[in-house]
């Protein structure tokens, strides 16, 4: 029991400077001193557990900027973990610790030589004149003061201001997520870097296309890929079971989608991934063949491998899948790879949808097999509710496409689906990143699943097999 508790909380070393980063919360510890400490759970987000811990148990209002690796300067068995914080106030006197002056700081303040290891690699990479520049806008000193005088600026015309109370969700170097209170509407931060960075103009390309179904933007920041938008309230989809609230999502990812037709230029150019089956149709055989040799690399016997010749029938229906596709007249459509039921809000009369980073232009209907698989994890197998939320999304399709061409579709989209989710980016034409056990046992399971599917359709004679 007690190495089960253990690994669920992991404990951190705080960096906390004072703004400016002229000030340094030690703890006193015999003659010298070491960095306060805190234990945070292991499987959740960090800057949002950082900052409330340093808050409640050492009394400071502090935003995170990075975790400075100090491995390969350590001599030690065991290296602890470090986050670099700075406050976002004045900094406060709490018992127990003392706020040191850094210009004062020498070998002998601190009681573990790999305190002052980390302390000093910090310093150099948060200064806003040196290292943050090369690691990013939110790993120096002083961003988050400029972020809020950047919200004042925004905000104060529409007729409200900060009001001091912040959470910090997200935090690294070139990620950030900050949700701000307000005078009036609540307003949300967010800031995207690699390999996310497409989803800063996706975004604002879908606020100009469909702003009714994203929260709306108020300002960007470019420099930042960053956006500043108004909190939208609502029931989170990821919070209910409600079978009404998820079939009113799929009606209106439909009807979002529907309004996305024509603008697949405009999309693909603002960074949505190209999953249209013109594309798709070029990675079949490169994908199979490469899942054909982590197949034979596998070691166990069980799950069982999918033999070359089975998936040389699974390549040849995704192809005449695919064309299929194109003949019953599905047309391709705004789409999103990773639809966390967490990023739907349903609000009066509308929903939103959050967190665009995995946005694609291509079969519409691989988003309703996402959104049917986190019901179906939430909710547990319920074939009769499946089948009304797939109804309430394919009522929305019907005055484009037949119903028979639309039924049609549907029952090619689950093995489809899972094609284009394992082939959207090049993870599997990587011969480095392939030698990771976990990422190969994980393209193989998604291949069998891909199987499994095929072998459902020609078991209801969906495909014609050659």
């Amino acid at each position: 029991m007690e190495s089960t508790q253990q690994s669920d909380r992991e404990t951190y070393r705080a960096i906390v400077l004072g703004q400016g980063g002229n000030e340094l919360l030690l703890k006193p510890a015999g003659e010298g001193f070491l960095l306060p400490s805190v234990e945070i759970p292991r499987w959740q987000r960090l800057a949002e557990n950082m900052t409330v811990a340093i808050r409640n148990e050492w009394g400071q209002e502090a935003v995170c900027l990075s975790n400075p690796d100090v491995r390969a300067r350590v001599n030690a068995p065991n290296v602890h973990n470090y986050q670099v914080m700075e406050c976002s106030g004045p900094t406060r006197p709490h018992l127990g610790a003392e706020w040191v002056r850094v210009s004062s700081l020498s070998e002998r303040t601190f009681a573990d030589p790999a305190d002052k290891v980390a302390v000093q690699r910090s310093l150099a990479e948060c200064d806003k004149d040196a290292g943050a520049v090369a690691l990013g806008s939110f790993a120096r000193l002083g961003w988050f003061g400029e972020l809020q005088g950047w919200i004042e600026e925004v905000i104060g015309p529409l007729g409200f201001h900060l009001a001091g109370s912040f959470s910090q969700l997200n935090a690294s170097p070139s990620f950030s997520l900050v949700r701000f209170e307000t005078s009036g509407s609540t307003v949300w931060f967010k800031a995207v870097g690699e390999p996310n960075v497409r989803e800063f103009p996706i975004t604002l390309a879908l606020a100009r296309l469909v702003p009714q179904y994203l929260p709306p933007i108020l300002a960007a920041r470019p420099d930042w890929n960053g956006w500043l938008a108004q909190e939208v309230e609502g029931t989170n989809l990821g919070e209910t079971q409600d079978a009404h609230h998820w079939n009113t999502a799929a009606s209106a990812l439909a009807k979002l989608q529907i309004e996305s037709i024509g603008s697949f230029r405009t999309l693909i150019d603002s960074g949505a991934r190209d999953l249209r089956a013109s594309a798709l149709l070029k990675l079949v055989h490169p994908f199979l063949d490469a899942m054909s040799q982590l197949m034979e690399k596998q070691t166990k016997v069980l799950p069982p491998v999918v033999s070359r010749s089975e998936l040389v029938l699974l390549g040849e229906q995704i192809e005449e899948a695919l064309s299929l596709n194109t003949d019953f007249g599905m047309p391709d459509a705004l789409g999103q790879l990773d639809l966390n039921p967490g990023n739907v809000i349903l609000s009066e009369g509308h929903s939103v949808f959050l967190d665009w980073a995995e946005a694609y232009v291509g079969n519409p209907l691989f988003s309703l097999q996402y959104l049917v698989e986190h019901f179906r994890r939430m909710t547990g197998v319920d074939t009769t509710a499946e089948s009304r939320l797939t109804s309430a999304y394919a009522e929305e399709w019907q005055s484009l496409i037949s119903p028979e061409n639309l039924a049609s579709s549907l029952t090619l989209a689950p093995m489809l689906a899972v094609f284009a989710y394992a082939t959207v980016n090049d993870t599997w034409s990587d011969e480095a990143r392939l030698r990771d056990p976990q990422l190969a046992g994980y393209l193989r399971s998604l291949t069998r699943r891909m199987h499994r599917e095929a072998n459902r359709l020609r078991d209801r004679s969906a495909l014609c097999p050659n």
